[in-house]
């Protein structure tokens, strides 16, 4: 089995963690489902030989396990810097920009207060990572984004946007 082929065969395990992650209402079990993502996508990039992607993802799962039990924003600040200087070290152009632009976005998620802006947030991250899965050429990471943020959108609607239904108690 060659490294992609099992990078692929990671990131389809994780894609079942992310697909699930936004179909709960509570952040915190939002975030352990992304906990769980995050440790097999860094593999994943590691296994591509993509240090940026694979440093960064490896910092998130710290970062969405400590944001399990917190929400300070002093917290954050210290995995802001972590991811900046994850990229400084390991930088290789375009790909470690878009890495950590979307990484930086979802440190924000992480550790907000409500999950509507978690939601909102983690858009805007996983599109900076879709488009980077698109340029390393990882087609099943690519897939994994687009299912992220429609599952996304999918638990903003069912939670925020949809009205709830009315059940009627008459016989």
């Amino acid at each position: 089995m060659t490294d992609f082929f099992l990078s692929q065969v990671l990131v389809s395990i994780a894609i079942c963690f992310d697909m699930v992650s936004f179909q709960f209402k509570d952040r915190k079990e939002i975030i352990a489902c992304l906990f769980v993502a995050g440790i097999l996508i860094s593999i994943h990039f590691a296994l591509l030989e993509q240090w940026t992607a694979s440093g960064l993802m490896a910092i998130s799962t710290i970062r969405y396990f400590t944001s399990i039990f917190t929400t300070s924003k002093k917290i954050a600040s210290i995995f802001i810097a972590s991811s900046l200087l994850a990229t400084y070290f390991t930088f290789t152009g375009l790909v470690s920009l878009l890495s950590c632009a979307g990484s930086l976005f979802q440190t924000t998620a992480a550790f907000s207060k409500n999950d509507k802006t978690l939601r909102v947030l983690m858009i805007v991250g996983t599109s900076f990572w879709l488009l980077h899965n698109y340029v390393v050429q990882s087609p099943v990471a690519v897939l994994m984004e687009v299912l992220f943020i429609s599952s996304n959108l999918v638990g903003y609607y069912r939670h925020y946007i949809q009205k709830p239904q009315k059940i009627s108690t008459e016989i």
